[in-house]
């Protein structure tokens, strides 16, 4: 059976809080994670202004990505997550391209985000390839920035 991904806005806040879990016990990731029962507790107005989506693979939640804001023209890429045993499909760069273009109709200009290149040095090369940019790295977790047009 082919496959079918499927790309919505996040509908089921315990879906999303489930996948966020999920992904906080990446070894090493922990530091991405310094808020996270602030973010868990009120999903709706940690992303006020920004967006969450859920990506499904034949109706199974299996993904997520986020926008959250920072300023009117700047917010910050957060939560992308693809469950282990579903990547490679190109799933990750699906979920961006729907993220970057919810951005883009919010009106948003400039997109950052950080991430460990240690820890996840797949993401940390997409990030770069896609047009991201590094602003800084503070005790190997980099800030990044790409420009919408």
């Amino acid at each position: 059976m082919k496959e079918v991904f499927e790309i919505r806005d996040c509908d089921n806040k315990e879906i999303a809080k489930s996948l966020i879990r999920e992904y906080s016990t990446i070894k090493g990731a922990e530091q991405c994670f310094v808020s996270l029962d602030k973010e868990l507790s009120d999903l709706d107005t940690y992303y006020q202004g920004g967006a969450f989506l859920i990506g499904y693979e034949n109706n199974t939640p299996i993904a997520t990505v986020a926008i959250r804001k920072m300023d009117d023209i700047t917010c910050e890429l957060k939560r992308l997550y693809v469950k282990t045993d579903y990547r490679g499909k190109g799933y990750a760069r699906l979920l961006v391209n729907a993220i970057m273009d919810k951005a883009r109709k919010l009106g948003f200009q400039e997109v950052r985000l950080t991430t460990k290149p240690t820890v996840m040095p797949v993401a940390y090369g997409y990030y770069k390839r896609i047009g991201f940019e590094e602003l800084g790295n503070e005790e190997g977790t980099v800030s990044m920035v790409t420009f919408l047009s």
